[in-house]
């Protein structure tokens, strides 16, 4: 069992209406309630905290012995006092998740391990406080999206003066299950310089890709079926994939891209439903597909018989000429589902992305579409379509490349410098995956404790285990206090280590 870093915990606000005991009992609940301390961690002991707060130790002991009664705590005999598992938190995901694995039972000898269902609630902890770090980028170096100091947000308030100048009577009905005509119209010029040929009819709007992926799930993977998804990848998909029984196997990664022998291998083993792939500055990695990567895995998808649903969230942070290769411009769409989105250059809330497909794929996906929601907002495609073709969001993505240009190495070697290894150098794109040589768990811990919210590694794979890695989104490491906390913590670890191995 690993322990709570002391790091960082700050003590306690003062507070006339509370004894010292209750302000320790609520800053346990809060760190507890928000996942810094999960399940199985042993909290600080006695001694140590009650020298951090500068308070007795029968202080520490009476808030702790009130967070047992409260069910937060378990007291252990001799070994101190641990995060309860509350089984009033687990989530119907998880649940399901941990059912599928038994129904799939034990491994077999000589067999691979059965992949490990994720724990949901630690994605939704991390979600609950990205959006609470959103009016403080500098302080989010785990954030998924720009800071809005880099976005244009005229561009958006433009398109909707544009739109109020409109009859409102055309804004009342429900719109179309596909989406706002014109949109997809706009979008199909912009998938033809990608070489991707796609008709409007062959393109489903949706609220963002989170949704698309939620309706792949609904309609082409049941209970049992394998997943394969990338191990390090986009974490929010997985509890969706587990939600619906499926068995989620991860495919590795190497600074070149995802090791394609492995996938071969995976493929073979278990014989997936379908593949999630980043095809161009993957999320952490920041690496893209050659050409003839994209080539291999088409031909497996061929040769075994499954989906690929290329993810090109990032596309537009990607300049010209940069070596990277879609699979649906090779596939054209015969096997491959595309997806893009808008929310990372434009504004993370618009919720606005698109599925491009097969003509039956498209169907399929626009009347379960209706059956979960209906449709997608026609407001935000029509804010959309404004933006597309009044002429200034290819000059606004231009800038944001060269804004990131402009950071990535500065963050680079402030990482470096903390001594810190980088997985690859991308030359494009808004992350950096780096290994930190300590526990990414404990160094996230200890950075909420500092007002930092930092992402671990473990959330970016489908086995959730922990490791050393960590992604940085380059736009918000230009704190100082960042490189200072950063160093300081991987500091005071190594010479722990070097003590404890005198």
């Amino acid at each position: 069992m690993s322990s709570v870093p002391l790091d960082q915990i700050p003590a306690p606000h003062d507070a006339a209406t509370l004894t010292l005991v209750e302000q320790l009992v609520q800053w346990g609940r809060r760190r507890i309630e928000e996942r810094v301390f999960r399940p199985g961690m042993r909290m600080p002991s006695i001694r140590k905290l009650a020298l951090d707060k500068g308070v007795s130790r029968f202080t520490v002991v009476e808030a702790y012995e009130r967070l047992v009664a409260q069910g937060y705590l378990d007291s252990r005999r001799g070994s101190g006092f641990y995060v309860r598992e509350r089984l009033a938190n687990v989530t119907a995901i998880e649940r399901r998740g941990q059912s599928a694995n038994a129904a799939n039972g034990p491994a077999d000898a000589g067999e691979p391990l059965e992949p490990v269902l994720p724990p949901t609630l630690d994605v939704v902890w991390l979600l609950r406080n990205m959006l609470q770090t959103s009016t403080h980028p500098e302080k989010g170096p785990g954030l998924g999206y720009l800071p809005a100091r880099w976005l244009d947000g005229e561009l958006i308030a433009g398109a909707l003066r544009s739109l109020g100048r409109q009859s409102g009577a055309q804004m009342l009905g429900f719109g179309s299950p596909q989406g706002f005509l014109p949109v997809r119209q706009q979008l199909q010029t912009r998938l033809a310089e990608f070489e991707i040929g796609a008709t409007p009819d062959q393109i489903v709007m949706v609220s963002g890709v989170t949704q698309a992926i939620d309706l792949l799930a609904r309609l082409y993977v049941q209970p049992g079926d394998t997943v394969i998804v990338g191990d390090p990848a986009w974490f929010q998909m997985f509890g969706r994939f587990a939600s619906q029984g499926a068995r989620l196997v991860g495919m590795p990664y190497t600074p070149e891209g995802p090791d394609l022998d492995a996938l071969e291998s995976l493929v073979t083993t278990w014989r997936p439903k379908m593949l999630v792939i980043n095809s161009v500055l993957q999320n952490p990695t920041g690496t893209s597909l050659t050409a003839a990567q994209a080539f291999r895995i088409l031909r497996l998808a061929e040769q075994y018989d499954f989906i690929v649903v290329e993810d090109d969230i990032y596309g537009d942070l990607c300049p010209a000429g940069y070596p990277a290769t879609r699979l649906a411009s090779l596939d054209q769409l015969r096997r491959v589902i595309y997806l893009g989105s808008f929310s990372k250059t434009l504004a993370p809330n618009l919720r606005v992305g698109f599925i491009a497909a097969a003509r039956d794929v498209v169907q399929a996906v626009s009347d379960q579409k209706m059956l979960v929601g209906m449709t997608s907002p026609e407001l935000n495609e029509r804010v959309l379509y404004r933006v597309l073709t009044e002429g200034h969001y290819r000059r606004h993505v231009e800038r944001l490349r060269a804004r990131l240009d402009g950071v990535r190495d500065k963050a680079a070697r402030m990482l470096e410098r903390t001594g810190m290894r980088l997985f690859t150098a991308p030359g494009a794109g808004m992350f950096l995956w780096a290994d930190t040589g300590v526990c990414a768990d404990a160094l996230t811990a200890a950075g909420h404790e500092a007002g930092f919210l930092l992402t671990p590694g473990s959330l970016f794979s489908p086995h959730q285990s922990p490791t050393t890695w960590m992604r940085f989104n380059v736009a918000n490491c230009g704190d100082p206090a960042l490189s200072s906390f950063l160093t300081n913590y991987l500091d005071r670890v190594a010479r722990r280590g070097t003590a404890a191995g005198a």
